[in-house]
């Protein structure tokens, strides 16, 4: 079992002087976030599919440890039916292969107009996924979470060792008196949560890994009865053999890289896991400040 914990971005100017130390130029961005984080949501890869040497120094810049969890296209996955895009798909996965051990789960993120209806299309898609290559797929369309397509969706990953993408915006969207953050620094939040999909949340576990995108409130504690809940349920499966792949968000992407390592602090107060490598390093960077 293992845990990555990760952020959807690495090129963060805003990190600078606090996440990255001082004076780190965006050159050195990925090399500082690997030495840090164990993992990356791809989100690049959703808009373009890079360059050889692009890969080459994804390749230069991490440890063999870290995971490059890639998104698949939009061309693929936004552009109608998904059989239709099969020779593509592998076409895609056979540019990442260089990564080799670095390369994590992919995952597909079908848009809301992709309904149940569809499920065969999905179905023919994943069979014909390449199977040395793990998958986790995120929908977005909310009779997908009725419980009888929520059930055959469950059911068809199951069967394929394919995993359920969870997306958790509830930290974003459950506040009291969201009037009182116009004209903060906060105001962000209120575009951020019309931009996420709000779907249901539940405990999804269809293979042996978890793959969790969490949306995080630039408060941290907003953020704790969430945590809390996330924290038993990945313990439980860390322990129980499973990997965890968690990708913590946040409005502006500052608060990210901390949500990620209060993850960390807590489950490992539980579990027995490696020390996430930001704790490892010697502080040459201050601590985070406080947004509040």
């Amino acid at each position: 079992m293992a845990l990555f914990l990760g952020c959807p971005v690495w090129s963060f100017k805003g990190w600078v002087g606090n996440f990255y130390p001082k004076g780190t130029k965006s050159a050195d961005f990925l090399r500082e976030y690997a030495r840090r984080l164990t993992t990356i949501e791809g989100n690049t890869t959703f808009y373009a599919v890079p360059a050889l040497k692009t890969i080459q120094s994804w390749i230069d810049q991490t440890p063999d440890s870290f995971r490059f969890c890639l998104k698949i296209p939009k061309a693929i996955s936004h552009n109608g039916k998904l059989a239709d895009y099969v020779e593509r798909a592998r076409g895609f996965v056979d540019t990442m292969r260089p990564l080799a051990s670095r390369l994590g789960p992919m995952f597909l993120q079908l848009p809301p107009s992709y309904s149940p209806k569809l499920m065969p299309d999905l179905a023919t898609f994943l069979d014909a996924f390449p199977q040395d290559i793990r998958l986790g797929v995120e929908v977005r369309h909310l009779d997908w979470f009725d419980e009888q397509h929520r059930s055959a969706l469950n059911q068809l990953l199951a069967e394929r060792n394919m995993a359920r993408v969870v997306i958790d915006t509830r930290p974003i969207r459950n506040l009291s008196g969201d009037e009182s953050i116009r004209g903060s620094a906060y105001e962000s939040l209120l575009e951020a949560r019309e931009r996420k999909p709000n779907v249901p949340v539940f405990e999804e576990q269809t293979t042996d890994f978890t793959f969790l995108r969490f949306i995080g409130h630039p408060e941290m504690e907003q953020n704790q009865p969430y945590m809390k809940e996330w924290v038993r349920r990945i313990s439980d499966q860390l322990s129980a053999g499973s990997d965890a792949f968690v990708f913590c968000h946040s409005p502006d992407n500052y608060l990210a890289p901390e949500i990620c390592r209060e993850f960390h602090h807590r489950i490992a107060a539980g579990v027995t896991i490696p020390p996430l490598p930001w704790d490892e390093i010697k502080p040459d960077v201050p601590e985070q400040p406080s947004l509040f």
